[in-house]
């Protein structure tokens, strides 16, 4: 168990805090030397947290990040790791589990909102996807990761919010990102506001949504859910795991890893940020 349980307090982590604010209880992704990304124990820390909140707190869930930016996506020194796992079928069970955490924001009781700021990228955006409302600052960045080291994890899952062709065209360019208001334009978001107003946005909206008694919300965001549920996206996001853990058995991918192993993290990510006809391939043949 990650989290320090306080004599007489809530219980304490090492990488979130939870903040009760009035009507809402606050997620705070608390990691902003290492962007807030991803690690093992955070992911087992924000799971804890979501579980608690079901049963105490206000009777609104939010979600933010410490720090320049909401979240870096997976930590890659662990749930992001570069080396090829050597059992596909474990791969698919760690990457089912973290599919897994974020249904539980679908499942939650409590409406559940997301403010984010910064960069939101990759893993960070799945978590995104399946809360009930999210609100960015205008000049947010969402999007991809820098790397093209796996395939059918992230985008599938913003395709029922953004359409087939705009989920395509986010997953087809290393890299890609839209700013805040184009995640609204997208339907990714349901708000862009100025940065400085955000949080106070979150908690205004908040307090609206908290004036329904607690039943009526929650069988509210069940019918929202069972009509998607009926549209095939439970049944689509339990498809992701397997498709990544497929590509990262491809020898594409095996080749970018053996390059990014010789050139070096950093390099790897400026190579696919440059034009293409100033960036050196990362194997023998023309990259996709």
């Amino acid at each position: 168990m990650t989290a320090r349980s306080a004599p007489d307090g809530p219980e304490e982590y090492r990488n979130i805090r939870v903040e009760h604010r009035g009507p809402v209880s606050w997620i705070v992704l608390d990691r902003p030397e290492k962007a807030n990304a991803l690690s093992n124990e955070m992911l087992d820390e924000f799971s804890d947290a979501l579980d608690r909140l079901a049963r105490t707190g206000g009777p609104v869930v939010a979600i933010r990040g410490e720090g320049r930016g909401f979240c870096a996506g997976y930590d890659i020194g662990e749930v992001g790791r570069t080396v090829a796992a050597p059992d596909p079928v474990a791969d698919r069970e760690r990457l089912a589990r973290n599919v897994n955490r974020y249904l539980a924001i679908w499942d939650h009781p409590k409406p559940v909102i997301a403010a984010v700021h910064g960069y939101c990228v990759a893993g960070a955006t799945q978590m995104c996807v399946f809360t009930d409302i999210t609100i960015v600052s205008e000049d947010a960045r969402i999007g991809e990761p820098a790397l093209p080291l796996g395939g059918g994890y992230i985008a599938p899952l913003w395709a029922p919010l953004v359409g087939p062709k705009r989920a395509k065209e986010l997953a087809f360019i290393p890299g890609n990102s839209i700013d805040g208001r184009t995640a609204v334009t997208w339907g990714w978001a349901n708000h862009a506001v100025p940065e400085a107003e955000l949080i106070t946005v979150v908690e205004t909206m908040a307090a609206r949504i908290a004036r329904i008694p607690p039943d009526v919300l929650r069988v509210k965001k069940l019918s929202v859910n069972r009509a998607m549920e009926a549209m095939g996206v439970r049944t689509a996001a339990a498809g992701v795991p397997e498709m990544d853990a497929l590509l990262h058995l491809s020898p594409s991918v095996a080749e970018i890893r053996a390059w990014i192993g010789e050139v070096g993290i950093k390099e790897a990510i400026a190579s696919y940020g440059r034009a293409p006809e100033t960036a050196p391939a990362p194997t023998g043949r023309e990259t996709r």
